[in-house]
């Protein structure tokens, strides 16, 4: 992806201003605007909106009692509000939700990415050098602070996550989690995982970074010098809390190991050279998503997977960073490797490389014993899930843009229609909506059901129903969808702020009826957890479910196709699977009778 082009402070809106001294990346991060708090007003009869095709009109009744009860004057909702309002506008505070949200929500999360294969560079040390020269050039705007600022809706938008990128971890630890960062100008180096075992790799030497060539024969010695360990890596993919324990035993066992993890979470990235040979979409979104479950640090934010045969992939651990910094990566080295942005052909090899450094763990029967454990955890937890990837084929978003609706819309209309062909009914849905145009933020909850998607798809399942009819519902529904996804992005959605007012509860006090009230835990109990990334470099990215009753679907609408990556614990996301199929071409049998006949040239 090219960079954002550059725009003049003169063609924004009053309130932005350049602070040229932070630099280009981060210019117009202290005049972003605050991320709102929305009204009572505004998000009670949003949020009864939205209950309403969730419910019987008993349970509606009920809800509504409990969101007027919150909301009357001299009531606690009230009180809270104005508690919320006043952290808000605190001068110390930049975003009220940021601090409670990263600890509830984001430690949990992980978004594979998945870059093309490389039909010129098939053998694997070699795709990755170019990999690792892309990535290295992007990390050097990121460290410098040049990386063009992105943009929504013409507007600047928070860069303040890119610091989290390079040089950075998360780690383990109770109550939660936390991420350090290291200094990028005494940390050169990046990690190379092969047969388990970690070897550092210096990306600069004397002053001057690593040229494609001389990466190149480093990854070469890695696979010369590998040979099996113990999956040190592993542990990482335990629960955190195991993982925490687990850690100290690590810690414990040997003064090297501190040094040891230090040297992995202080590398600018992760590179795992993987003895695999995936070739089905579905055989490579497992080894983007998850791997093997010992070939991996899972606690970085950026591991670029290199399999035998040259395909590649990448995964991004979330706590610190949602997916659309480490999409601009990937876009970003994909675009520099398949247009040959970069020099990746200079031959020269210095002499005076240093060789791969293998970074050795003392694994003690008790450590041994911990990974045994991580092992068999992974393998029970993977074995539960059922992945399916449908690459549709039959159009995207230049047909969508012909019907004149938004695609994002038009897609989340495609799944809801698919969930109710498979169940007769539709669930909450959550499609992430991205608040980065506020200073430090990062997503709000899309509510994706509502009155009118209900409608359409009940009248899809009606054979009584006349098309006519159909369309009317469905571009309806495209424009609820619309409506309330703006609104979202504009810091106007219901679950965030329902749960800050929450957060704000003294300790003992009695929680609010509309808190307790079952609609509240049903309609954010999400059957359907939804996002979209979108490149035309990218064959696919996933991630699992939220809840074990549900589906995780990662979509992509490229030009001419549309690909799904769907996630369930065995409830037949192959099914899933065929019913997008099927939903894709209806809706586009449906709308195909809106478009005007051509006209004959005479």
């Amino acid at each position: 992806m090219a960079p954002p082009a550059k725009r003049s402070n003169s063609s924004l809106p009053a309130g932005y201003a350049e602070d040229k001294s932070k630099g280009p990346m981060l210019r117009f991060q202290d005049s972003l605007p605050r991320l709102p708090v929305p009204t009572l007003e505004e998000t009670s009869a949003r949020y009864l909106k939205s209950l309403k095709p969730l419910l019987s009109s008993d349970e509606l009744a009920n809800s509504k009692k409990a969101i007027e009860e919150f909301v009357k004057a001299g009531g606690v909702g009230p009180k809270l509000q104005e508690k919320l309002v006043a952290k808000r506008e605190d001068p110390n505070v930049r975003n009220w939700i940021y601090e409670w949200w990263n600890e509830a929500a984001y430690l949990a999360y992980r978004d594979p990415v998945v870059p093309l294969y490389d039909r010129r560079r098939r053998n694997p040390a070699k795709r990755a050098a170019a990999i690792t020269t892309a990535a290295l050039e992007f990390k050097k705007q990121v460290d410098s602070g040049t990386l063009e600022p992105e943009y929504m809706k013409k507007l600047p938008i928070c860069m303040d996550s890119y610091k989290w990128m390079f040089n950075a971890s998360r780690v383990a630890a109770k109550p939660a989690d936390y991420p350090v960062k290291y200094d990028a100008s005494t940390h050169k180096h990046i990690i190379a995982i092969r047969k388990n075992q970690i070897f550092k790799i210096s990306h600069e030497a004397d002053g001057q970074q690593l040229n494609t060539s001389e990466l190149e024969a480093q990854f070469a010695r890695v696979y010369v010098l590998a040979s099996r360990q113990p999956a040190v890596g592993a542990l990482t993919s335990e629960n955190r809390d195991v993982w925490t324990d687990a850690r100290e035993i690590l810690l414990n066992a040997s003064p090297k190991n501190k040094a040891a993890l230090e040297a992995v979470e202080s590398a600018s990235f992760v590179v795992c050279l993987d003895d695999a040979a995936p070739v089905t979409l579905e055989e490579r979104a497992h080894a983007y998503w998850h791997g093997d479950g010992k070939n991996r640090w899972y606690d970085k934010p950026l591991q670029f997977i290199v399999n035998d045969n040259g395909t590649s992939g990448f995964m991004g651990e979330h706590s610190m960073m949602d997916g659309t910094p480490t999409h601009r990566l990937n876009d970003y080295v994909n675009d520099a490797i398949f247009n040959n942005k970069l020099d990746f052909s200079n031959p020269s090899v210095r002499s005076n490389l240093p060789e791969p450094i293998a970074v050795n763990f003392e694994v003690t029967k008790e450590v041994q014993a911990e990974i045994d454990r991580a092992e068999k955890d992974f393998n029970t937890v993977i074995g539960s899930h059922e992945l399916a990837v449908q690459a549709y084929q039959g159009y995207g978003k230049g047909l969508i843009k012909k019907f004149k609706c938004s695609p994002d819309a038009y897609v989340q209309m495609i799944i809801q229609l698919a969930y109710h062909k498979m169940y007769g009914k539709n669930r909450p849905t959550y499609e992430s909506a991205a608040t980065r145009r506020f200073q430090l933020g990062r997503t709000e909850t899309c509510r994706s059901v509502s009155e009118d998607s209900v409608a359409f798809c009940s009248s899809m399942a009606d054979p009584s129903a006349e098309d006519k009819s159909r369309v009317e519902l469905f571009r309806a529904a495209v424009n609820s969808h619309v409506e309330y996804i703006s609104a979202a992005s504009d810091g106007k959605g219901v679950d965030r702020h329902l749960f800050g007012l929450k957060k704000l509860l003294e300790p003992g006090e009695e929680v609010p009826a509309i808190y307790k009230d079952p609609a509240y835990g049903y309609s954010s109990s999400w059957y359907l957890s939804t996002s979209q990334l979108s490149s035309e470099f990218f064959n696919g990215y996933g991630w699992s479910q939220v809840i074990d009753g549900g589906f995780g679907i990662a979509y992509m609408i490229n030009e001419n196709s549309i690909n799904f990556n769907i996630v369930s614990k065995g409830l037949g996301s192959q099914k899933m699977s065929h019913y997008l199929n099927e939903a894709a071409g209806d809706i586009r049998d449906l709308m195909t009778q809106t478009l005007e006949a051509p006209k004959a040239k005479l």
